[in-house]
């Protein structure tokens, strides 16, 4: 008899979700998101299995393929996914792993001492989520196949002869119904699995890319492989710096826990830490990041003391400056904070990692007097600067630049006290930024106009940055201050909105605004308040008609749509030249405008563009500019 409830909501509105029917009703509870995130996060899953294969020691190579047709095959050469009967599903213990949940043998510490994927949800996930599924697996001398469609089993586990190797070879394509996009990107791809070349030295990774329409009649193709691994890894992310030294690496075992370091100084002034557990990249730290950081700042502390060197106590942060490093951490049972893995929670990890960096670190210091110097004397100086900070910080502020009480002049604020619907316009110039004034929804909509390009701070410490007058009044406007004393809570609008000319000018004020934001706010992009206006590049009028065109693709789309005859083509060469009503429907309207979400999809390779674009060294950048001279659409000269 069904339950009644005027609600509508009774026992009959339970639904028990059967096998993986949970995973394709929620993908994004165990992928992350539908986008292009959650579709690599499909071949990361896979990986991570072969890798957890290689720290096991069985497992030396492994490969990946984007095929013709846009599926994925990743091979290794592991042991093979067991395929024997198991004792309580009767069912082999092949189909068990790629149909159901919580189901492998990373719950076993004797089959996998060290592994990633601890929550056993990964492969099968993949095959919930993908339109086809084969797995072959290469064991006990014969081969064994089976294969799926949207995580159902489409016939029993097939023998198919005998092999002397063994592994296994997945091949998925991902479900369109599912996805927003089913196209793999190679970058990507190539960007983690480089990341787990470096981690697990030895290991080799090739990754080739079939398709014939990827731009390289021959097809891309990378092997990863680096002996040195995670030295090779500072060293990488080093190369377009000047550094002070060679790579600073201690390894050591202690508990179980496997801790590898590598650490270089440059002559830059933003630090550069990566940490990560079992493979997995900890993007928040943690307590392995907790037990490095106060090492190394009782071991400088310590060396300088001794040998007479300064006069000032340095700061962490100070012994941060221009650091360059790579913490890796081997644990059979890390503790995350939260589903993203993105923190580590285990308490005796910090003074584990102290220990070995503050003896490894202390010992190397005496042993090379020389570096010593060079890096003691980099930190003091960084001291001294951030004292200089301090004091410009309280200058600027008895003059009321920094309280939120006193907001900078030529900012016009929205009515709107609420955070999270506010949003504020950068404008490019006093002309745009009148127009934007004018045209704007006053409530929601703040204006700030900027005059001319900011300081480039890739190439000064934050007491210079206090001293430039458009940086302090951005830092003034948005309210979250700057350094050490940043609080994104305080934050006074959580869209922040870049609204350049589409000209060679505007994109390089984006590129200064972006570094800025990424060096000392980088909180800001890592939870997605910094986006980019997309202004249109013409305005075509045929007849009574007006349409408004972003790029010259669009442009070329249209004109085949409405012909050449009769047209009226304006292009717009500044935001100047709308007026507030054509600023306000074409770029600001939030029903009708474009906006593009700045996010860090790759750590390294973000640190990488800024270094090359914004740094002092001009051979990679000229490299740079040469190698994406292609992709440029739109370039006013």
């Amino acid at each position: 008899m069904p339950e009644e409830n005027k609600q509508g909501y009774g026992a009959e509105s339970i639904k028990v979700l059967g096998g993986l029917d949970a995973v394709r009703k929620r993908p994004s509870m165990y992928i992350g998101n539908t986008s292009t995130r959650g579709l690599h996060h499909l071949v990361y899953e896979i990986i991570d299995n072969s890798i957890d294969e290689a720290l096991a020691g069985f497992c030396t190579e492994v490969v990946i393929k984007i095929n013709k047709d846009g599926s994925v095959t990743v091979i290794d050469n592991g042991r093979g996914i067991p395929v024997g009967i198991h004792p309580k599903f009767n069912k082999p213990a092949l189909e068990i792993v790629m149909t159901k949940l919580h189901a492998g043998g990373k719950f076993d510490s004797n089959t996998y001492k060290v592994a990633g994927g601890l929550h056993g949800v990964g492969i099968s996930v993949v095959n919930a989520l993908s339109k086809s599924f084969i797995v072959k697996v290469m064991r006990h001398n014969k081969i064994y196949k089976m294969e799926f469609e949207k995580g159902v089993t489409k016939g029993p586990m097939q023998e198919l002869g005998e092999t002397t190797q063994t592994g296994t070879i997945v091949t998925f394509y991902p479900d369109p119904e599912i996805f927003e996009d089913i196209n793999f990107h190679y970058e990507i791809l190539a960007a983690r699995l480089r990341e787990l070349a470096f981690l697990n030295k030895g290991i080799k990774i090739m990754l080739t890319d079939e398709r014939p329409d990827n731009g390289n009649k021959e097809g891309k193709k990378n092997e990863f492989h680096y002996e040195g691994g995670i030295i090779e890894f500072v060293q990488y992310l080093n190369k377009n710096k000047n550094s002070l030294h060679d790579p600073i690496f201690f390894e050591k075992e202690k508990g179980n826990i496997c801790v590898e370091i590598a650490m270089q100084y440059s002559d830059r002034y933003n630090e550069n830490i990566f940490t990560f557990v079992n493979n997995i990249n900890t993007i928040e730290g943690g307590t392995h990041l907790s037990g490095f950081k106060s090492a190394l700042t009782r071991s400088m502390n310590s060396y300088a003391e001794k040998h007479k060197m300064k006069d000032v106590k340095l700061s962490s942060d100070d012994v941060r400056e221009g650091i360059t490093a790579v913490i890796s951490i081997k644990i059979p049972q890390p503790q995350f904070e939260g589903q993203t893995k993105t923190k580590l929670g285990n308490s005796e990890v910090k003074g584990i990692v102290d220990s070995i960096v503050f003896e490894n670190l202390s010992a190397f210091l005496n042993e090379n007097p020389a570096i010593a110097r060079r890096i003691i004397e980099k930190t003091i100086t960084a001291a001294k600067a951030r004292e200089a900070a301090r004091k410009a910080r309280e200058l600027t502020r008895r003059k009321s630049a920094l309280e939120i009480s006193s907001l900078p002049g030529k900012l016009a604020d929205c009515s709107s006290k609420d955070a999270t619907v506010s949003e504020i316009f950068l404008v490019e110039g006093d002309s745009a930024g009148g127009s934007a004034k004018q045209g704007r929804n006053r409530e929601h909509q703040a204006i700030l106009p900027l005059r001319g390009k900011i300081l480039n701070v890739e190439k000064a410490r934050l007491n210079r940055i206090l001293h430039s007058n458009e940086i302090v009044t951005i830092i003034t406007a948005l309210g979250c201050s700057i350094g050490e004393e940043f609080n994104i809570s305080k934050l006074r609008y959580h869209k922040i909105i870049l609204m350049t000319d589409a000209d060679v000018d505007g994109a390089h004020i984006n590129c200064l605004l972006l570094t800025f934001f990424y060096r000392y706010m980088k909180e800001l992009v890592e939870k997605g308040h910094i986006y980019l206006a997309m202004p249109p590049l013409y305005r075509v009028k045929k007849g009574k008609k007006g349409y408004y065109v972003y790029n010259d693709k669009e442009l070329q789309k249209l004109l085949e749509e409405i012909g050449k005859e009769g047209i009226t083509l304006q292009r717009y060469k500044g935001l100047g030249e709308m007026n507030p009503k054509q600023l306000w429907k074409t770029t600001m309207d939030p029903e009708t405008r474009m906006l593009k979400k700045i996010a860090i999809e790759d750590a390294v390779a973000a640190d990488e563009i800024f270094t090359i674009l914004m740094g002092d060294e001009i051979p990679p950048r000229r490299k740079f500019i040469e190698e994406h001279a292609a992709d440029v659409i739109n370039l006013d000269v």
